[in-house]
């Protein structure tokens, strides 16, 4: 039976902390733009707060949640049990971008261990946390992290990130602006 929750307890924070996955999903105001939805990985999840949550974005290929977040702010956070009791918990809210140049960033960033490529920390303040059964995700067994993003991010250095950036961070696949310029 699917529940909601006033603000993430302890037994939830348990759950979230267990979880090596969460997904991100985000979509533009136009009824034709493309939602985005992205697996993400490699201990970058933080509980900030009771209501509020925030992890690393990594460089990728695109920049839709960061350009989705700049435009509407709305998100949701989905973790899946995929070893154990079966649950999905959903983290519904309003997530700004922070990026690394921007006030605010140092404080954030000791919350996390450093990760090559971070491109921003994305905080996400929940207006409604909720669960359900879960009983179709399949048991699945972590066998590790991969090491290609991080290799990736080394390899080109933080010139060469500078100018992926530029090059495929602009704006997202709808026109819309992606990382904002360093100052």
């Amino acid at each position: 039976m699917a529940k909601t929750y006033p603000e993430l307890d302890d037994a939830l924070t348990h759950f979230i902390q267990a979880q090596s996955v969460f997904f991100v999903a985000t979509a533009p105001l136009a009824a034709e733009g493309h939602v985005n939805l992205s697996p993400k990985g490699l201990d970058t999840f933080r509980i900030l707060g009771p209501k509020t949550v925030a992890y690393l974005d990594i460089f990728g290929s695109g920049v839709e949640t960061i350009a989705h977040l700049r435009e509407n702010g709305r998100i949701v956070i989905m973790f899946c049990a995929f070893q154990g009791a079966t649950k999905i918990l959903r983290l519904h809210g309003h997530g700004r971008v922070i990026e690394p140049h921007q006030p605010g960033f140092g404080d954030l960033q000791v919350h996390f261990a450093a990760q090559e490529g971070t491109r921003a920390i994305i905080v996400v303040e929940l207006t409604r946390i909720s669960d359900s059964c879960g009983y179709g995700v399949p048991l699945l067994k972590l066998e590790a992290e991969r090491p290609t993003l991080p290799a990736w991010c080394r390899k080109r250095g933080t010139e060469g990130l500078k100018i992926y950036r530029q090059e495929k961070n602009r704006q997202s696949i709808d026109g819309l602006p992606g990382v904002a310029e360093q100052e």
